[in-house]
């Protein structure tokens, strides 16, 4: 069986994380969410991948080139313009062979396991099979009216909990799905929906089943949900190694990665879930928390404390630093006594809708140039290549190439 992973969007409401980078290659647990879908497939012997790419493309291709080194094989489609889920899988049309009987859809923005993929394969049936899940709080997502296996109605962003089963964005289809999304019709926003698609079929009597899965399906709405689902992925992995020196006098609790030629200092104090890339420095007397990530080519000073905050590849974060509940984008420079401040329920303006984090420091995006003795207020944001100068407070989102002086 081929699969299909939609990989086009930009993932607005990622930003300022988005900016530079599509939605689906922000990292959990220091590998690209797309990182995590694909692993999942070659797991379940689907290495036949296509990958449908569209903003930011390049990124994703320079890291997965042609898939080998992730043990699949992967080729690409260009969706040039972003017309909806629809659109995007009649896209691949042409690279489907007459054998191809089903071939399975995902989204390249959810972190999944293997089971996740599991569940599908062995319960598919009919024309098309949806892999939906149970969510406590629905908003934002599509729900499925069934009746048994048989889904009667999808309903996008219902305004009332008609249904607590929600559509994962997984399927099965066969290849008669090319056909009907030629008589798809274009959404008040015009794009071609998936989910239109299918409800056409099951108003004509086609066989739509569902398949109701309990393992791992976690969506980052926000750049803040990032958090929620690396803690998440942290403690299910087993994928703990040390690769690197860790010097006497270091102390190491629970589970902790260090990847090769990182350097652990003396003194350090380090509290699994926790996992360090390659080629880092982390300097003597420094405390890491669980529940954070640091990437690759990152060093971080003396009498620093981290938790529970994603550090991105290529950053630099001198002494006598706090951060907590943040996260840190790539190749930012950060000057000693930084302090990104946290507390719970946070208020964030975006898109002329208040939104509540539940808990959270900063987020950084990337190629930022911060002084020293810099303290970042809770909620606050930093786009791409901006520099703030020493002494400041910063309390709000500033926008791309701001200089703060």
């Amino acid at each position: 069986m081929k699969a299909v992973i939609l990989a086009a969007g930009e993932g607005i409401r990622c930003r300022p994380l988005t900016t530079t980078r599509s939605k689906v290659m922000l990292p959990v647990a220091n590998k690209p969410i797309l990182e995590h879908v694909i692993d999942s497939l070659a797991k379940n012997d689907i290495k036949d991948i296509i990958l449908v790419v569209g903003y930011e493309r390049e990124r994703i291709m320079n890291y997965f080139k042609d898939g080998v080194d992730f043990g699949v094989n992967i080729r690409y489609v260009h969706q040039q313009t972003q017309l909806g889920t629809a659109h995007a899988i009649k896209q691949v049309q042409e690279m489907m062979e007459e054998d191809d009987r089903y071939f399975m859809v995902l989204n390249g923005d959810n972190v999944i396991e293997p089971q996740t993929i599991r569940n599908l394969i062995d319960k598919h049936s009919g024309n098309v099979t949806i892999l939906t899940t149970k969510k406590e709080h629905i908003s934002g997502y599509g729900v499925i009216i069934a009746s048994g296996i048989k889904v009667t109605k999808i309903i996008e962003k219902p305004t009332s909990e008609l249904s607590h089963i929600i559509n994962t964005g997984i399927y099965i289809f066969d290849q008669g799905i090319f056909e009907r999304i030629e008589h798809t019709p274009i959404s008040p926003l015009g794009e071609y929906a998936i989910t239109e698609t299918i409800q056409q079929m099951i108003d004509d009597g086609m066989e739509v089943d569902q398949v109701v899965t309990r393992s791992l399906w976690i969506d980052a709405v926000f750049a803040w949900d990032l958090l929620k689902d690396n803690s998440t992925v942290l403690n299910r992995s087993e994928d703990y190694k040390i690769e690197g020196t860790v010097e006497e006098g270091a102390v190491i609790h629970g589970s902790v990665s260090i990847g090769s030629n990182t350097v652990i200092r003396s003194g350090c104090y380090i509290v699994g879930p926790t996992m360090i890339g390659n080629n880092c420095e982390i300097a003597p007397n420094v405390v890491i928390l669980p529940s954070t990530t640091i990437g690759n080519n990152v060093s971080i000073g003396s009498f620093t404390q981290i938790q529970n905050s994603i550090i991105m590849d290529n950053t630099r974060i001198r002494s006598h630093g706090s951060i907590s509940n943040s996260v840190i984008g790539l190749n930012n420079s950060i000057g000693p006594y930084f302090v990104a401040e946290d507390k719970e329920n946070v208020r964030i303006e975006m898109e002329d809708e208040i939104h509540i984090a539940e808990k959270l420091g900063a987020i950084t995006g990337d190629d930022i140039k911060i002084g020293h003795r810099v303290l970042m207020k809770a909620g606050s944001m930093i786009s791409h290549n901006c520099q703030i100068e020493s002494g400041k407070t910063v309390s709000r989102v500033l926008p791309e190439n701001s200089i703060v002086v």
